[in-house]
């Protein structure tokens, strides 16, 4: 996933500094982590205000970048006390995640995740 940013060095500092991202390099626009790996997945719109507690609308943010990370508790006390926007606090989902969502300086959502035991599924008609 590539961000669109408006302050290159503002964004850099916050994925380095704040979210704890290994810096690789900067060439001119462009600059670029060290990730282990990615996440893609898809998430029904109307249910975003329940994750971050304001809903999606035209021309704002269609998406987040996700970090798992050992221990959401500790990040959320540690990027609030950076001054970081915190938008959902760290709530435990069923799909095996408990999340935190913040805002980047451009107002991109990031979620940190902590893996958590699963709950079972349910199905809508049991027969």
């Amino acid at each position: 996933m590539i961000l669109y940013v408006r302050d290159m060095e503002a964004s850099i500092a916050f994925y380095r500094d704040v979210i704890g991202l290994s810096f690789k390099f900067r060439q001119s626009t462009y600059a670029e982590f060290a990730t282990e790996g990615t996440k893609f997945a898809l998430f029904e719109r109307s249910a975003v205000p329940d994750l971050i507690g304001r809903p999606v609308t035209e021309g704002g943010p269609t998406g987040e970048v996700a970090f798992v990370v050992d221990d959401v508790n500790a990040e959320a006390e540690r990027l609030a006390a950076a001054g970081v926007r915190i938008l959902t606090p760290p709530t435990d989902r069923p799909w095996g995640h408990r999340t935190l969502y913040v805002l980047d300086p451009d107002g991109h959502v990031v979620e940190l995740a902590q893996e958590i035991p699963r709950e079972s599924p349910r199905l809508a008609n049991p027969s």
